[in-house]
Parts: structure tokens; sequence; C-alpha cells
């Protein structure tokens, strides 16, 4: 979104003072650090150290959304970065899952492996002890050959119930063996079928990110297509605002010139109506003092009445 002149000037200087805010936080956290280095606790550095970071990345996109006010009049920056820390965010918390999950199956793989392992070293054991039953019997023949005749038929008799017994020893052993190795199989046989599951889980999963990243990006697009709207009608209504003004301070200024007019033509009709006041006082001044032309006129009165006093007389 673009903005005008002023505007990019004003939101510039807002952001030059916050920058040096952030730099002057900076410098604070910086120094506090160097000084507590021999007391403070590794929790606390490790806090310091990330807020110095963070002032760090916030003064740096300050500085970049200031150039750009300077020179495009526009904020698309911050838009963004605020779309690819959310973006961040959720691939962060996606991996982390898929990571834990994967985790745990393998460790149950782990301990499949372990139980299978387990049962291959009891059956290397049973084979052990069936070789050292036959190297018994081979010992035992070899000294029942050396005895008397007379007992000859007594251990070939022996001999044999031992031969019997042994065999149905080994082939119970050679039963345990068959099944041991078929159990194997079915081990080996699951343990594919789990690693199957388990990537068909993990194609499941990534077309479930790309949709969940698809979606996410045209929710995206909505906002700022009614971010852009809302800040259309905004600009609208500040130029209706700004013109309601122009007009309110020329009929203010109407207002104004009307009543110095209507003030100033009531103070003409006061001193009008003073100056007659004044007029008139001083005219009857002048007549009960008989000055000036009024004198004249007294005095043609008086000569009449004298005039007319002889005429009586004689």
């Amino acid at each position: 979104m673009s903005l005008s002149r002023v505007q990019s000037l004003r939101l510039a200087a807002v952001l030059e003072d916050c920058s040096d805010q952030l730099d002057i936080l900076g410098h604070t956290l910086t120094v506090q650090i160097n000084r507590e280095q021999g007391t403070a606790t590794a929790q606390e550095k490790a806090r310091l150290t990330k807020l110095v970071r963070d002032c760090q990345y916030i003064s740096q996109q300050v500085s970049t959304l200031h150039v750009e006010l300077e020179e495009k009049q526009s904020f698309s920056s911050v838009q963004q970065v605020v779309g690819e820390v959310k973006k961040k965010k959720v691939d962060e918390n996606k991996r982390r899952e898929l990571m834990r999950e994967l985790e745990v199956r393998r460790q149950r793989l782990l301990r499949q492996k372990d139980e299978v392992q387990q049962k291959v070293e009891k059956l290397q054991v049973m084979d052990r002890l069936s070789r050292d039953m036959k190297y018994q019997l081979n010992l035992q023949s070899s000294k029942l050959a050396n005895k008397n005749k007379i007992v000859e038929k007594k251990l070939e008799l022996k001999l044999e119930q031992t031969q019997k017994e042994n065999s149905q020893a080994e082939k119970l052993l050679e039963d345990q063996l068959q099944m041991l190795h078929k159990q194997l199989k079915d081990e080996r046989r699951v343990h594919e079928e789990s690693e199957t599951f388990l990537q068909n889980q993990l194609k499941e999963l990534q077309e479930q990110l790309q949709q969940w990243q698809q979606s996410t990006k045209q929710m995206l697009q909505k906002k700022e297509q009614q971010l852009n709207s809302l800040c259309c009608k905004r600009t609208l209504n500040l130029d209706r605002l700004t013109d309601m003004k122009r007009k309110f301070k020329e009929m203010e200024q109407v207002v104004m010139e009307d009543r110095e007019e209507q003030e100033r033509l009531r103070q003409q009709q006061e001193e009008a109506r003073a100056a007659t006041k004044l007029q008139a006082w001083w005219r009857g001044c002048m007549v009960r003092r008989g000055l000036g032309s009024f004198k004249k006129a007294e005095d043609d009165k008086k000569g009449k009445k004298k005039k007319e006093g002889k005429k009586k007389k004689k």
C-alpha cells in the first residue's frame, strides 16, 4: 500500500525515533551484561543476550521500513516480515510434531529390534547347548566302547536309550529353532510393514503440509485484500474529513467576518448616537447661555422689546 508524502514523512520520523530508542536500549542491555559478567546467572545472561538480539533484529526491520517509506512511500516489507514469521512458526510447530512422532516410532522400532536380538541370542545359546550335548554324547560313546564286552550289551541298550532321548531332544530343539526362525521372519515382515506404513504416513503428512501451506497462502491473500480495501476506505474518509475541515474553516471565517462587520456597524451607530447626543447637549448649552449665533438672536429680541416699550411711553 502506498502512502502520501506527508504520511510517509511522519511515519519515517516516528520510525527513526523508535530506531534510536532501540539502539539506546540495546546499548543499555550490553552495558548491563558487561557489568553483571561475574554475578549474573547463566539464565539471566541468556535472557539479556536474547533481548539484545531482538532489539537488533527489530532495529534492522525498522531501518528497512524507514528506507522503504522514504523511497517508495509504502510498508510492504512489514507485511512480508509478518508473513514470514507466521510461516516460520507454523512450519516449526509442524516440524516439531513430526519429529516427535518419528522419535516415538523410532523408539518403538528400537525396542522391537532389541526383542528380536534377544531372541536370536537365545537361539544361538540353544544351538551351542545342542552342540555341547552332541560332543558329550560322542565322548560317552567312546568311553563305552572301551569297557568290557560283558557290559557291552547293557551299554548298547543304554546308548540306544540315550540316543533316543538325544534324538528327541534334538528334534525338540530343531522344532524350537524352526519356530524361532519363523518368528524372526514374522518380525522382519512386521518390521517391513511398519516401515512401509511409516513411509506412507510421511507422504500423507507431507501432502497435508502442502495443503495447509496453500490454504494459509490463500487466507493471507484474502486478508491482504481486506486490508487494502480498508486502507482505501480510510483514505477516502480522511479526504472527506479534510474537505469538511476546510469547509468548516471557510464557514467559520465567514461567520467571524460577519460578526466583525456587525460589531463595526454597532460601534458606528453608537458613535453616531453619542455624537448626536453631544451636539444636542452643546446646542442646548449655547442656547441657554446665548453663545455664538444664538446670542445675536437674543440681542434682536431685546432690541425689539425696548422699541416696543418706548412706543408705549409716548
